[in-house]
């Protein structure tokens, strides 16, 4: 079952006619008990939450036992508060917290040979496939996981199975995963569909999961004024509906720069980036914009740590964001076991630096300009660097604050900006 809805409106799909398919996907099943796997709080702006509710509502009212796992991945878990606000009534004891390092089990692993073949031959090691235990309970007669469709640093494009293998997965695959995007290069593959870490999600959900009852729920949205719009819904079992939806992203969700960005101003909504782990999506988003030598200051009123997870924050502080070649020399050494086992972070490490290409900048509130420069940003603080650069004031894209031409955006999570003179290069 294939069922897709765009909206030509510019305000995107009324919620009506999200909750119309949605119950039209549920037609003629007999659900006796359901795993819904949404994306946690850091997806706020795929209207997830709504999906969620809808699906949670459709399914008890029938009598059907209904589970809900967010796709954590290595974030925290969901607060009660987050939990309201973006799943609405949904009672918070609904809520299982996936445990990446412990709660998962194997199921077999991407052959070594296939790895290397899509990698140009970059990554030689077969990759574990692990998944959280409950996606095995055959007691579930449905597995729904709705999600955003967007431009992605480690993989290309978001979510479909990497909502699965990350979002719930376990630390192999979330470890090797994230090293091998790093390894290959992000700029060759953000806001494309068919990279290599993608392959490696569609081999493991073919050979591995093809006979579990997983119905994915796609959106592409965008969110001018942190106001959700659902441009596009797309339902289907299979990876179909991946296809049509990241044809939809490209669109929606890519931003072409006439030139390359000398000053890029990022603003980091505190309810939503509390760490550079998140945080560093406003680096991710716009390196392929900047400039050679430019600025993006990044302002984040909100951040008050590093990584989500005490363990991969020990790493960052110590590791910092030093670069690719830095990074990997450190990997490399015989003493820095900690680091090779935490892939994951030796990959964040390499995503968040912009290998000395334009300065980043982050305005903070809650941690100390040492810490921010022991991990190798530059430092400002947030109340006053907002004395010039006030984000309530500025305007999405090009703005001119005393005299000088700076880029403005709101929410990085939400898009890919690129350089189009060095694209088409």
């Amino acid at each position: 079952m294939e069922l897709y809805k765009v909206s030509e409106a510019p305000t995107g799909l009324t919620p009506e006619e999200i909750s119309a398919a949605l119950l039209q996907s549920l037609a003629g099943r007999n659900i006796k008990k359901a795993l819904i796997i949404p994306p946690d709080y850091t997806r706020f702006h795929s209207n997830a939450g709504y999906i969620t509710n809808v699906y949670y509502h459709a399914l008890t009212e029938r009598g059907a036992d209904v589970d809900i796992l967010p796709a954590l991945g290595t974030h925290v878990p969901v607060t009660e508060t987050q939990w309201n606000s973006m799943f609405g009534d949904v009672p918070y004891d609904k809520m299982l917290v996936h445990d990446w390092r412990h709660d998962v089990v194997k199921l077999g692993e991407v052959p070594a040979e296939y790895v290397s073949s899509i990698t140009d031959g970059l990554w030689h090691d077969g990759v574990s496939v692990e998944v959280n235990r409950r996606l095995m309970d055959e007691s579930y007669d449905l597995i729904i996981s709705p999600g955003q469709v967007v431009p992605h640093e480690v993989i290309g494009m978001s979510n479909h199975a990497k909502n699965i293998f990350v979002g719930v997965g376990g630390s192999e695959m979330i470890n090797a995963s994230h090293m091998i995007g790093a390894v290959y290069g992000m700029e060759r593959m953000m806001g494309r569909d068919h990279t290599p870490v993608r392959m490696i999600f569609d081999y493991a959900l073919e050979h591995f999961l093809s006979a579990r009852p997983i119905l994915w729920v796609l959106t592409v949205t965008t969110a001018p004024g942190g106001v959700i719009q659902t441009h596009g819904l797309f339902i289907g079992a299979g990876r179909e509906c991946l296809t049509e939806a990241v044809k939809l992203a490209q669109q929606k969700n890519i931003d072409f720069v006439e030139h390359g960005l000398k000053k890029c101003v990022v603003y980091l909504d505190p309810a939503e980036f509390m760490s550079t782990w998140l945080g560093n999506k406003a680096v991710y988003r716009t390196r392929m914009a900047m400039a050679d030598g430019g600025e993006l200051l990044i302002l984040a009123p909100g951040v008050e740590r590093f990584g989500e997870d005490d363990q991969v924050d020990v790493l960052i502080r110590k590791y910092g964001y030093r670069g690719r070649l830095d990074t990997l020399a450190e990997f490399e050494k015989p003493e820095n076991a900690d680091l090779r086992e935490n892939m994951g972070a030796a990959a964040h490490l390499i995503h968040g630096s912009s290998d000395g290409r334009f300065s980043i900048t982050y305005a903070v509130r809650d941690i100390s300009r040492a810490e921010i420069e022991g991990v190798g940003f530059q430092s400002a603080d947030y109340d006053e660097v907002i004395r010039t650069y006030d984000p309530a004031k500025l305007s999405y894209g090009y703005n001119t604050v005393d005299s000088e031409e700076i880029y403005f955006i709101p929410n990085p999570a939400l898009g890919l900006w690129i350089d189009r003179e060095r694209f088409e290069q």
